[in-house]
């Protein structure tokens, strides 16, 4: 593969498509005829509220989100979020969560410091390498919701069948897998990703939440953390992350132009399956995830020592790769394939790790 760039595995900030980064750069010193960068441009300027606009109808378009959603764009990433789920949702203090990860237990721990959270199954007991049964999940009939992480970043699994929540309200983290597939708005209560993962710069999370979900009974919630805030001002009570919400408008139109999610999705499905019958192939490299719950966004690998580990991770960096080290908190490798990653970086990768395996037999 010829590239002048780095071939970035990154699980975020992570790559953009490069025809977005091209129209972006094109932009940089005169959006349209303003004669200004977005960043120096006011969030209050009529050219700014058609940026946000377009962003939020493109967005619209591209999940075919019924008219009784809101879709907020909020600083603050998908952490904040482990926070103000509860601060909003809990209107009886309780909530089941299903624990599958490093991000679906921060957002437990965090939600523990509001109210009562119930982990209705988990799969702990095989370090998060597989999605629990959740067919017949025990929820309490005055549980507030029910919350999954639907693609866990640092263990590499995704949800293929969303839970059976039994008439509850479901709450989805999206935020390494969002616009990677299509997505059917309606099963679910509220979805949320941080950006910085598969659709635009660090800083920002999207919001998409049912309208009978967002509470005005919240007085005493500092204001920021209350959705109604958001909803109410178009995303704009104080000034928004302007440059993240231009960059991810970008995103949703450069998805319409290829095909929109399922084209998208076809793509992603394709790439990954270039890595995974290699890991399934190989003496050296194994993958740490369940077949049926293998994420097509991150594909965590391990060899038989963490020196071993080491010395790939500083190989692929020679060979003009980076980020294939696993997160801290797992170690082995990592390599994130999101939606602007192309099919010819997963091939050089592949390419890579064979030669490498041959020539340390």
């Amino acid at each position: 593969m010829k590239y002048d760039r780095v071939i970035n595995f990154s699980a975020g900030p992570a790559m953009m498509p490069e025809p977005v980064l091209e129209e972006i750069r094109d932009e940089m010193m005169n959006y349209r005829g303003s004669g200004m960068c977005v960043m120096e441009m006011s969030h209050r300027s009529a050219v700014y509220q058609t940026i946000i606009d377009e962003a939020e109808a493109d967005l619209r378009e591209l999940m075919n989100i019924p008219d009784n959603y809101k879709v907020l764009f909020i600083q603050g990433g998908a952490t904040l979020q482990f926070s103000m789920i509860p601060m909003n949702l809990m209107k009886n203090g309780k909530a089941v969560y299903v624990e599958t990860g490093a991000w679906s237990k921060k957002a437990i721990a965090e939600a523990k410091k509001v109210g009562e959270v119930i982990v209705a199954a988990s799969s702990k007991d095989k370090n998060y390498s597989y999605v629990p049964d959740c067919s017949d999940l025990d929820i309490p009939e005055d549980a507030d919701y029910v919350y999954i992480c639907e693609n866990e970043t640092i263990h590499g699994l995704t949800w293929n069948k969303l839970p059976n929540t039994k008439g509850h309200i479901l709450v989805s983290d999206q935020s390494s897998m969002f616009l990677s597939r299509p997505c059917n708005v309606s099963d679910y209560g509220m979805i949320y990703a941080g950006v910085q993962k598969n659709v635009g710069p660090a800083g920002m999370v999207v919001v998409i939440i049912r309208e009978d979900l967002i509470r005005d009974d919240l007085t005493d919630l500092p204001v920021y953390l209350q959705y109604k805030t958001h909803a109410d001002n178009g995303s704009m009570y104080n000034t928004p992350n302007t440059w993240a919400i231009y960059c991810c408008g970008k995103v949703f139109k450069y998805l319409k132009s290829i095909g929109g999610l399922e084209a998208m999705n076809q793509k992603n499905i394709e790439k990954a399956k270039i890595l995974y019958d290699f890991l399934d192939s190989s003496e050296m490299f194994t993958g740490t995830v369940a077949k049926e719950d293998r994420s097509l966004m991150n594909v965590p690998f391990v060899t038989e020592s963490k020196e071993l580990d080491a010395e790939v991770v500083a190989a692929t960096k020679a060979a003009g790769m980076d980020n294939l080290k696993g997160h801290k908190s797992v170690g082995g490798l990592r390599a994130s394939i999101y939606n602007a990653m192309p099919k010819e970086g997963v091939e050089a990768l592949v390419e890579f790790l064979k030669k490498f395996e041959a020539e340390h037999k």
